[in-house]
């Protein structure tokens, strides 16, 4: 819809109406307690609501805001999410659990293939990197999602087929991963679990102690300075990049184009810097977590309802490739002789991310939250680089 014929179209009042559908929804969610937002979570609603207003005149589908978001916020949130990636520590309490989650991540990656073979031939010639950005989403989490689709080039169409996709399959599959605490002892006996593995989870949970506060000022300078400064330099040196790419393997251009490269890049610099004092910065999750739900109202906002027809066979497909995450969870699970316990935390920090694997956590083993929560973000550490993957692999399988 052109700007002229729309009631908000000024960059700084687009950019307060994204903040205020994302602040709205949070608050309606806290303040009210409604059960739905147990099974919807809040992040539909924030793309829903601005494909209706632009859609309707509200706000316009093209944007200075827009282009900014994909150009700096986006960068900027994948840097506070990815620093506090602490891989020793999940290891030292989930233990074998990780390679459950391992397994899953490898179900979705395979499922996505499988699902897009089997429907590609109802859905639109790219709906490959709709897939791929759900991948994204379900190996790591919202944040992996928003960056896949800026990677594959993504159509705000195609993306909000993912997030449908995300959030119906989760309505059906996170209370799957609570009721699995019923059957806990027959499925520990049929995965030959060790006696002992829950007590010495429960002894390297309790031994793990986080401490968290709020930022001081200076801290607050230091968190915006790393995040702009590795946005910096990555969007600096994508181009050189992916030109060196493109000269020396013709083939790969389209793959690695200077957004992925920016992408990956800003991913390896803040994973290296997880391994470093950065990581003790207090509250980044918090603000990349915001940052990202301002994103995703962005991309609803350039979105037409008209793209949306395909949804019921792109979540056709979401089914099946569930299905296939389910079966290598249990593989890893009697693999690995791991508990069902583990199992669903690390399913849900697969599909759910970081949202979801604390509340299947308190469910199962209320000790284990702060685990699912590292375990959640080892998922953003992969998926930036599985999920593009999983676009192509999808593409190339289906011969396209």
């Amino acid at each position: 819809m052109e700007n002229s014929a729309v009631l908000i179209s000024s960059p700084l009042g687009v950019l307060a109406v994204l903040v205020f559908v994302a602040a709205f929804f949070f608050m309606l969610e806290q303040t009210t307690r409604a059960k739905l937002f147990q099974y919807i979570p809040p992040l539909l609603f924030i793309y829903a609501t601005p494909v209706f207003l632009n859609n309707f005149g509200v706000i316009p589908s093209s944007s200075t805001v827009y282009s900014g978001l994909s150009a700096y916020a986006l960068p900027a949130f994948i840097v506070l999410m990815l620093i506090k990636v602490n891989v020793p520590a999940v290891i030292r309490v989930m233990g074998k659990g990780v390679l459950v989650m391992l397994m899953g991540t490898a179900g979705v990656v395979v499922g996505a293939v499988v699902a897009y073979l089997i429907v590609h031939s109802s859905l639109s010639e790219d709906a490959w990197k709709g897939y791929g950005a759900l991948a994204g989403s379900w190996i790591g989490g919202t944040a992996n999602m928003a960056a896949t689709a800026e990677m594959l080039g993504t159509s705000e169409e195609l993306f909000g087929l993912a997030v449908i996709a995300d959030n119906v399959v989760y309505i059906v599959w996170l209370p799957l991963l609570l009721m699995s605490r019923n059957f806990a002892d027959r499925f520990n006996a049929w995965a030959r679990v060790p006696a002992d593995r829950l007590v010495l989870m429960d002894v390297a949970a309790e031994a793990h102690v986080e401490t968290s506060h709020a930022p001081t000022m200076p801290q607050y300078l230091f968190i915006g300075a790393i995040a702009i400064g590795a946005t910096w330099i990555s969007t600096s040196l994508a181009p050189g990049i992916a030109h060196w790419i493109a000269s020396v393997s013709p083939g790969l251009e389209a793959v690695f184009s200077v957004t992925t490269v920016r992408i990956l890049l800003v991913t390896t610099i803040a994973l290296s810097l997880s391994i470093t004092p950065v990581a003790d910065l207090p509250n980044t999750t918090a603000l990349g977590t915001a940052l990202i739900y301002i994103f995703v109202a962005g991309m609803g906002a350039r979105a037409s309802v008209s793209g949306l027809a395909e949804a019921p066979m792109f979540v056709f497909g979401a089914f099946i490739w569930i299905f296939i995450h389910g079966l290598f969870c249990l593989a890893g699970a009697w693999m690995f002789r791991v508990d069902i316990h583990s199992v669903a935390i690390a399913s849900a920090a697969n599909i759910g991310g970081a949202a979801s694997a604390p509340i299947v956590a308190a469910h199962h083993r209320p000790n284990l939250v702060p685990a699912s929560i590292l375990m959640a973000l080892l998922g953003y550490a992969m998926g930036n680089y599985l999920a593009p993957l999983t676009g192509h692999l999808a593409r190339i399988v289906a011969g396209q």
